[in-house]
């Protein structure tokens, strides 16, 4: 996790801060076989050198991408979670609980769907 030590450490407000390093630290044990780095100034997990899932945040929400065919995958789950989304990200109000189970899903798919998949993004 000491790849993400720096970006975590900025992030000014505290309970962001905590929120964003809770949800990294949850992937890194659920999954350390990804790889871990920070790219475009975000955090982003990689399996075999693909990306499998990347965070960011804004100032009422955390960003979570899944890339585009992540979304359209879970698009009925996100909407039932309460969360807003777009073509490419999930936004996560600060203020509502995590949902995990969906997190995983997104990370179990992502690394099935890519398995062959030899370029960092889909094509």
């Amino acid at each position: 996790m000491d790849v993400f030590k720096d970006y975590l450490n900025s992030i000014e407000i505290i309970e962001h801060r905590k929120g964003m390093e809770e949800v990294l630290t949850f992937i890194h044990e659920k999954y350390p076989e990804l790889g871990r780095r920070i790219a475009w100034n975000q955090p982003m997990f990689t399996h075999h050198e693909t990306f499998i899932i990347g965070f960011s945040i804004a100032k009422n929400h955390m960003a979570v991408s899944p890339e585009a065919a992540g979304i359209k995958q879970f698009a009925d789950d996100i909407t039932k979670a309460g969360y807003d989304y777009t073509s490419m990200i999930i936004r996560i109000p600060w203020d509502r609980p995590f949902d995990y189970e969906l997190l995983e899903r997104m990370i179990e798919f992502n690394i099935m769907d890519k398995a062959d998949v030899t370029t960092f993004w889909r094509k």
